[in-house]
C-alpha cells in the first residue's frame, strides 16, 4: 500500500505541506499518525485529495467539496457521494450557463458600443477634414 509523508502528499500534488494541514483543519483530510506523531497519508486520503482538487478547479466552494469528500466514509459504495456530486455539479452548469448569457449580453452590448463610437469618430474625422478645406 502506499504510503505517503505530508512532504511526499505535497510534492505530488505541487501544494504546500499548509495547505495540507488546512483540508485537515477543515475535517476534509485525516491523516493516519505514527507513534511518534507525524501525518501519514494512504490511498484514501490520496484519493480524497484528488477530489478536493478537482472540485476547486470546477468552481465548488471548500464546504461543498467537504460534503462531497465526507460522503464516501458514510456510504462505501459511493452511490451518495456521485449523486450529491451529480446535483452539484448541475446546479454549477447552471450558474455557468447564466454567466455565459450575461456575459453575452454584455458582450453585445460592447459590440454595439464600440460600433456607434467607431461611426461617430468618423463623423467628426470628416467633418474636421471638411472644415480644414475651406479654410
Amino acid at each position: 500500500m502506499n504510503m505517503y509523508t505530508i512532504s511526499e502528499l505535497a510534492k505530488e500534488f505541487k501544494l504546500t505541506t499548509r495547505t495540507l494541514r488546512y483540508y485537515e483543519e477543515l475535517g476534509m483530510l485525516k491523516p493516519m499518525r505514527t507513534e511518534s506523531g507525524k501525518r501519514v497519508y494512504g490511498k484514501k486520503e490520496y484519493a480524497q485529495l484528488k477530489i478536493i482538487l478537482r472540485g476547486k478547479k470546477y468552481g465548488f466552494s471548500l464546504v461543498e467539496i467537504k460534503d462531497i469528500v465526507l460522503l464516501f466514509d458514510k456510504d462505501r459504495t459511493g452511490i451518495k457521494q456521485l449523486e450529491k456530486t451529480i446535483d452539484k455539479a448541475g446546479r454549477k452548469l447552471n450558474e455557468i450557463n447564466e454567466r455565459i448569457k450575461e456575459l453575452n449580453e454584455l458582450k453585445q452590448d460592447f459590440e454595439q458600443m464600440i460600433e456607434g463610437f467607431t461611426v461617430h469618430l468618423h463623423h467628426l474625422k470628416v467633418k474636421g477634414n471638411l472644415g480644414r478645406r475651406q479654410n
